[in-house]
Formats: structure tokens, C-alpha cells, sequence
């Protein structure tokens, strides 16, 4: 089964810029459906954006559409999620996400996932 770990979360100032990294082992991202979720204090966990499992499509929240970008790296088995134009209400634990058999409808259902990272703390002082 896949193993899954972030980096790459940190401090920065509103309007600034992260790159977040979710690299897999034990398995290749290009035969996994694969997504970004977060997590704020006191709320619940919800999408942020998502591959489908041959990266033919993807799929963005409406905060994020415009202003994140999910990409894949096939050779270093890592998807990444660019973020720009950070706002205070981005900070949250962000995790990265994995499945096999999610159908693309199902995309942003965090249940339907069945491999999840530890998370990456992001921080967006204002």
C-alpha cells in the first residue's frame, strides 16, 4: 500500500506563496487518484483540489480555483499543490490524499479516500 508524506507547510504573509509536496512510496502516484484536503481549528476537513487517477483530470474547490495549482511529478512519485495569493483563511493542516478505485465524481469526498499523510501545518499571517 502507499505511504504518503507532506512538506513544505510554513509561516508566510498574506498574499505570499507556498509549494507543498506529498511524496508517495510503495506505490505510484500515476495509478492513484490523488488530492489535497485541509483541515482548520474547529472545522471540518474539506477538498482543496484533486487528480484523477490517470491525471487527465483535475478538479479545484471554488477557494482555490485561480489560486492553487495541483501538479505531479512522475519520475520523483510526488504531487505537489501550489499555492498563491495566500489569505489568513488558507491557514490550516493540509493533507495529501490517495486512492485506487475513487471514481471522478467522488473526487472531492475525503471518505472515499483510503491513504492519507500526517499533514503539513500552513500558517497565513495577516
Amino acid at each position: 500500500q502507499v505511504q504518503l508524506v507532506e512538506s513544505g507547510g510554513g509561516l508566510v504573509q498574506a498574499g505570499g506563496s507556498l509549494r507543498l509536496s506529498c511524496r508517495a512510496s510503495g506505490g505510484s502516484v500515476t495509478t492513484y487518484a490523488m488530492a489535497w484536503f485541509r483541515q482548520a481549528p474547529g472545522k471540518e476537513r474539506e477538498f482543496v483540489a484533486a487528480f484523477s487517477r490517470t491525471g487527465g483530470y483535475t478538479y479545484y474547490s471554488d477557494s482555490a480555483k485561480g489560486r492553487f495549482t495541483i501538479s505531479r511529478d512522475n519520475a520523483a512519485n510526488t504531487v505537489y499543490l501550489q499555492m498563491n495569493s495566500l489569505k489568513p483563511e488558507d491557514t490550516a493542516v493540509y493533507y495529501c490524499a490517495a486512492d485506487r478505485s475513487i471514481i471522478t465524481s467522488s473526487l472531492s469526498r475525503s471518505d472515499q479516500y483510503d491513504y492519507w499523510g500526517q499533514g503539513t501545518q500552513v500558517t497565513v499571517s495577516s
